[in-house]
């Protein structure tokens, strides 16, 4: 069975070296909407594949990390990357040109992260992570799965070359938990939220 959980934030970025030059050459923002969508062939105690309340933990914060900030690709100039950072508190540079598609390989690698390090407390069992679909527009979205966020084809992504300014990570719950995320250190999801 799958489910799908609907989050959103607000993002600017350039996409250089795409075809449309409004895109590659001025930084531009866009309404994203992400949808997780998760699957297993059981379901828990509540019976449920997995609990919605529960994605409002880790897997929003983290995918909210992208809100109201400016995403980086460290391939950028890197005056560009410098004047960005001095301008801007929340930005987050990855190691790949922040499209839409890469966004889906990024939140894929991010969100199985965090469901491999959760402790699961209500019986689910082999909740996975189906896909990621990024809507960067009404009408344009791109979607992802795992072969794709793994595809070295598409360039390669370690969580380790995903750097979040240091104001997002001080607005997370848990300040460390993209050191525990990196090291593969156990998060237990709590038993009532």
């Amino acid at each position: 069975m799958i489910i799908r959980k609907l989050f959103k934030f607000e993002n600017a970025h350039i996409v250089r070296n795409c075809s449309t030059q409004r895109c590659s050459q001025n930084l531009h923002g866009h309404s994203y909407t992400v949808e997780v969508l998760l699957e297993s062939n059981y379901l828990d105690n509540g019976q449920m594949v997995y609990d919605f309340g529960l994605t409002k933990l880790y897997i929003k914060e983290l995918i909210d990390s992208f809100d109201h900030a400016i995403t980086l690709w460290s391939g950028d100039s890197s005056e560009y990357i410098t004047d960005m950072k001095k301008h801007s508190n929340r930005w987050i540079e990855l190691p790949v040109s922040p499209s839409a598609e890469q966004f889906c390989r990024v939140i894929f690698l991010i969100i199985e992260r965090v469901l491999k390090c959760t402790g699961m407390v209500n019986g689910e069992k082999n909740v996975e992570l189906h896909s990621i679909i990024v809507h960067e527009t009404q009408t344009g979205y791109a979607q992802g799965f795992k072969e794709d966020a793994h595809s070295k084809l598409m360039g390669k992504i370690d969580l380790e070359d995903i750097i979040f300014s240091k104001q997002i990570q001080n607005e997370w719950s848990d300040n460390t938990l993209w050191y525990k995320l990196l090291n593969k250190i156990q998060i237990i999801n709590p038993k009532k939220i």
